[in-house]
């Protein structure tokens, strides 16, 4: 880049939004409606001196735009905005503050907290009616020019089909930080994300994709370093374009594309969870970072008739306007460009309806829906929604739009409540086992729509969920307010760790069945990084501000013979739902239509093999049920399965269903004892031990037992 700065921009063009450099210069183009001047700051490369203030000169439809010629990557550079401060007309510019642009996509550095960084004056009586002249530049992020190339060679996306996709939900720091087999300055970074062990640690879990928390860059939250805590979850995104800087071992962004290309070519995708929901600016009180300093009234819902307030169906102050044609760009052009540059497989939407909501409300025919599903490159992508959020109507699951699949979390509280023994929940583990196809059997959408699970980042992990009656939240300092209070979970004896044998072996069983429900059930699994290894964090169900070795993963768990033997285990279950299309039917099916003679695709039977009742799926204290599945396979011949479920506290001799005169049952997996599992007698009879289940697979009989 030249040293020699001009004293005016060319007009340069209003798109692409962003910086842009083309070999001889950098355009500049940003959206503002209602600004009367936007000037464009340059800065030395460490971003600490400010070298220039150029006006954009020209502003087409709302987009003001420049540029700078003999510039290129590497420029590191902010804007100023001028326009009325306002709020009580939604309108907040304030020039003496430096904002980030929406679509950088590499930051200099972390933000460092200041007064300074807010708009209004801290402290005063009028709160923010009141205009601050301190300039924040100096505890800002800047942006920083870049050129997007990579040699991606033969590398191609897994495309894994939907109904063969398994989860892995992960946090990418997390993830490594206690990994020794990771250099010590990767750690945490994507480059981790290359380590080979890691990698196939996945592909023996039979894991498909893993879906990373938020790696856009985010803030870390002034309440919390106050506390000496930290933002580790990443849900309050400050750039929707910009990876997280403490998250790039290096600061280049193939180190970003060199951990997607590992992965590809492993067979794993790479999905991203996304916060397109709210900003991290927070409400009326909060920092002006960026949008909010660029066109307050534009990309954030405000109450009518009173704009100094923002609509908050998020619950973190605000709620970004999707609503608005250039916001709405804004959101799609940061997918498009992760899945362009990056090649990332997919994204889970967190509050997935607040970007579904139009001024009546949610509607599945939102513009955000509308944009996505036409789009030619995100519509081949995997979508999907945290199917609720804070406003109203903000239960949603099940009605979202064809090519959305959604966060299930029926599935999650009918398992967890079967499993700790609640009466009255046989019928909705049925219900959950199909697909829960009570709430997605609709607009031909397919199970896979229904993503299972039963834990998640937000909550218990599976080895607290057996191991705590109620949540451990101290560490977070909120006096244990913050956290689900219900967790449907049971400690069976004693709350947390404990050296108790018969305690530990019923917590082990309980979660080997409730890992068994969510891999042979129809629909998409998603399992919680470090279920499969028993990692705990000590019943803390909130750790959003730990980002310490309570919510990192405990690698040293993994490598234990208990570790180990989990994860055999769970890559048994994998391996058996992908040999085995009966245990995720890839379409809903009636319940009686019939697959071959006598062979219904779903049957429900009582422990004795005789057909469930309605008088039996009535009884609340019911715990035992059988489900044979029955389909064709890709080469046309018929697959048979069983899932024997045991509830209770005692083992119950089952009979298994009728196989009919072609097959035979064969004992495939059971989760009280993988490694010896019950025998199936001459008369189809087995022992099912308390809380577990058995797996049958139908075998062809051979032309001499036929």
């Amino acid at each position: 880049m030249s040293t020699h700065l001009p004293d005016r921009l060319a007009p340069g063009l209003p798109h692409p939004l962003g910086a842009t450099a083309d070999g001889l210069g950098v355009n500049f183009a940003v959206f503002s409606a209602h600004a009367s001047r936007i000037e464009l700051c340059i800065f030395d490369a460490s971003g600490r001196k400010e070298l220039a203030r150029l006006p954009l000169p020209e502003c087409t439809d709302e987009v003001w735009h420049g540029y700078l010629p003999d510039a290129g990557a590497g420029l590191v550079y902010g804007y100023r905005a001028y326009g009325p401060y306002e709020p009580r007309h939604g309108h907040r510019f304030n020039p003496h503050k430096l904002l980030l642009d929406p679509y950088a996509k590499l930051l200099t550095g972390p933000l460092r907290w200041s007064d300074a960084l807010f708009g209004y004056r801290l402290n005063h009586a009028r709160q923010d009616l009141t205009f601050d002249r301190r300039d924040s530049a100096p505890a800002m992020p800047k942006a920083i020019v870049m050129e997007d190339a990579f040699n991606w060679s033969d590398s191609r996306r897994p495309r894994t089909a939907w109904n063969d996709t398994v989860i892995y939900e992960a946090h990418i720091r997390g993830l490594t930080m206690q990994n020794e087999r990771v250099r010590t300055d990767l750690r945490g970074t994507f480059a981790a994300l290359t380590e080979r062990s890691f990698i196939d640690h996945l592909v023996k879990s039979g894991v498909t994709a893993i879906e990373l928390l938020p790696v856009h860059a985010f803030l870390q939250d002034r309440f919390l370093l106050e506390r000496g805590l930290r933002n580790y979850w990443g849900y309050s995104t400050l750039s929707f374009f910009a990876p997280e800087p403490a998250y790039l071992s290096s600061n280049n962004l193939n180190e970003v594309r060199a951990a997607v290309r590992r992965l590809h070519a492993a067979g794993i995708e790479v999905i991203l969870d996304v916060v397109y929901n709210h900003t991290c600016e927070g409400n009326h009180m909060g920092p002006t970072l960026s949008w909010r300093g660029l066109d307050n009234a534009s990309y954030y819902r405000l109450v009518h008739g009173d704009e100094r307030y923002y609509l908050d169906y998020t619950g973190t102050g605000n709620t970004v306007n999707l609503s608005h044609p250039r916001v709405l760009q804004m959101v799609t052009d940061s997918l498009r460009y992760w899945a362009g540059a990056f090649r990332v497989d997919g994204f889970r939407f967190d509050l997935g309806v607040t970007l579904g909501r139009e001024g009546t409300g949610f509607d599945p025919g939102s513009g955000f829906f509308d944009v996505m599903l036409q789009d030619p490159m995100l519509s081949r992508l995997k979508m999907i929604s945290e199917p609720w959020d804070l406003g109203p109507d903000s239960y949603q699951v099940g009605n979202h739009p064809p090519g959305f699949a959604e966060w299930n979390d029926k599935f999650r509280d009918g398992v967890r409540k079967f499993w700790r023994g609640d009466d009255g929940m046989r019928g909705e583990l049925a219900a959950r086992l199909v697909g829960s196809a009570d709430m997605f059997d609709r607009r031909h959408r397919r199970p896979w729509a229904s993503v299972n699970f039963i834990t998640a980042h937000d909550g218990f992990t599976l080895q607290d969920l057996v191991s705590y009656n109620e949540k451990h939240n101290e560490a977070n300092q909120e006096d244990s307010r913050d956290g689900h209070n219900e967790n449907a979970s049971n400690n069976w004896g004693a709350e947390g760790p404990t050296e108790d044998a018969e305690i530990n072996q019923t917590r082990l069983r309980v979660k080997r069945a409730m890992q068994a429900t969510l891999l042979l059930s129809n629909g998409t699994p998603m399992l919680l990084a470090g279920d499969e290894f028993h990692n705990s964090q000590q019943g803390n169900n909130n750790a959003y501000c730990q980002d310490n070795e309570l919510s990192w993963l405990d690698w040293s768990a993994a490598a234990s013979p208990e570790g180990q033997a989990l994860q055999s285990y769970v890559a048994r279950l994998t391996a058996l739902r992908r040999a085995h299309p009966s245990l995720h039917f890839s379409r809903y099916v009636a319940a009686d239509a019939g697959v071959a003679p006598e062979m219904n695709a779903i049957a429900w039977f009582d422990f004795d093999a005789s057909p469930m009742t309605h008088a039996a799926w009535e009884d609340g204290a019911g715990r035992l049920l059988s489900l044979r599945r029955a389909c064709l396979d890709a080469a046309g011949a018929l697959d048979l399965s069983v899932l024997m479920i045991n509830g209770h506290e005692e083992d119950v001799e089952f009979t298994a269903p009728p196989c009919g005169p072609s097959h035979r049952w064969e004992v495939a997996l059971d989760s009280a004892d993988p490694e010896q599992p019950a025998a199936l007698g001459e008369d189809d009879k087995l022992n099912v031990r308390a809380r577990s289940m058995v797996v049958l697979i139908g075998r062809p009989r051979d032309a001499s037992t036929a």
